[in-house]
């Protein structure tokens, strides 16, 4: 028994026609649609790994701010 994908079930959901084209191997008419639609994914997926990257990286500056700040409270404080 084969494994479904949910792409395939949103294929089926969408257009049952679309999905039997595809289990009978016949190519879409528009490859290069999908072609430019893949590649936008794409750099979208990156561009949502770089904010989350460059998120942590801010929480991590500013948590050593923190650090620091508390740090040099103390000492100022202590004789």
């Amino acid at each position: 028994m084969r494994t479904i994908r949910a792409s395939e079930i949103g294929t089926y959901h969408y257009c049952r026609r679309a999905w039997w084209y595809r289990k009978q191997g016949v190519e879409s008419a528009n490859q290069s649609e999908l072609t430019a639609g893949t590649a936008l994914h794409r750099q979208h997926g990156r561009k949502v790994l770089a904010a989350g990257l460059l998120r942590t990286f801010g929480l991590l500056l500013l948590l050593l701010a923190f650090t620091l700040l508390t740090a040099y409270l103390i000492t100022a404080l202590l004789p």
